[in-house]
């Protein structure tokens, strides 16, 4: 038996990068994926993948951002397998200007990615893990449930550039610890991780200008100048950014039992680099 095997996983941004080596983890050892990608095509590789590895999983695409997807996202999770055992709050993006270049447009769309969605998604499933909870209780049964929002070096230290980017990343941060408070009478760890450089598209080099990346219908340059790029790299004491894979191993760290007393962390995942 795998030490997820039978959990029921919700993960967002899972066609891709850092999503999909997360929903790849938890699927390799047992649990059983509720994903989302804005894209079908992604999220339908991701799918297959997590069916490869023996497990199951059902996608619920499209913008996070929309005001009923947490709803949606919930509900899907509790009518196809009953229940919720591990949320992953990983979708985003960085659309980054300094502050005076900032546009409210701009800067909401990063307050909407990386905490109103989230928010969303965790207020959706406040009432499911509050029943599941009394009802284990009442049983004489019950186990640690867990939730894992992404959050960023730049949510913990700040980064310049990134003023709407770096204020969504904090505020998940709040929410963490501020969930961890309200939610441990129902046995559920709240927890989350800041990344620092992760080799996606996101961090891609670009040689004369970034590259114009589709997020639904909105245009958003991605992508870092080979300079600062290895500039960054340079200030990272292992040496090198990290993959998919070593982001996804953090998350896993924060779902598996043996961290059942590990709540309201910001787990720092950087190579130890700080800004």
């Amino acid at each position: 038996m795998s030490n997820l095997d039978g959990k029921v996983a919700l993960v967002t941004g899972a066609g891709r990068g850092i999503g999909r080596a997360i929903a790849l983890k938890l699927a390799g050892a047992g649990a059983r994926i509720v994903m989302n990608d804005i894209d079908d095509a992604p999220a339908e590789e991701t799918m297959a993948a997590v069916r490869d590895l023996g497990s199951e999983a059902v996608a619920v695409n499209g913008d996070v951002t929309v005001p009923d997807f947490g709803d949606r996202f919930v509900a899907t999770a509790m009518e196809r397998f009953g229940g919720i055992d591990i949320i992953v709050n990983n979708a985003g993006y960085a659309w980054d200007s300094v502050i005076q270049k900032t546009s409210d447009a701009q800067f909401d769309a990063m307050i909407d990615i990386h905490a109103k969605a989230p928010f969303h998604i965790l207020r959706a499933a406040a009432g499911p893990i509050r029943e599941m909870a009394k009802q284990e209780a009442e049983a004489g049964r019950g186990y640690n449930r867990k939730v894992v929002n992404v959050s960023s070096v730049a949510g913990v230290f700040g980064n310049a550039g990134q003023v709407g980017y770096a204020a969504g990343k904090a505020a998940i941060v709040g929410m963490t610890k501020t969930l961890c408070k309200e939610w441990g009478r129902y046995r559920v760890n709240v927890n989350a991780v800041a990344f620092g450089l992760i080799e996606t598209r996101m961090t891609q080099p670009f040689e004369e200008k970034p590259v114009a990346t589709m997020v639904g219908e909105r245009e958003i340059q991605m992508g870092v100048q080979p300079q600062a790029l290895a500039f960054v790299r340079q200030m990272i004491p292992l040496g090198r950014g990290g993959t998919p894979e070593d982001a996804a191993n953090a998350v896993y760290l924060f779902c598996i039992p043996e961290s059942d007393y590990v709540s309201g962390e910001i787990l720092l995942v950087s190579g130890g680099m700080v800004l």
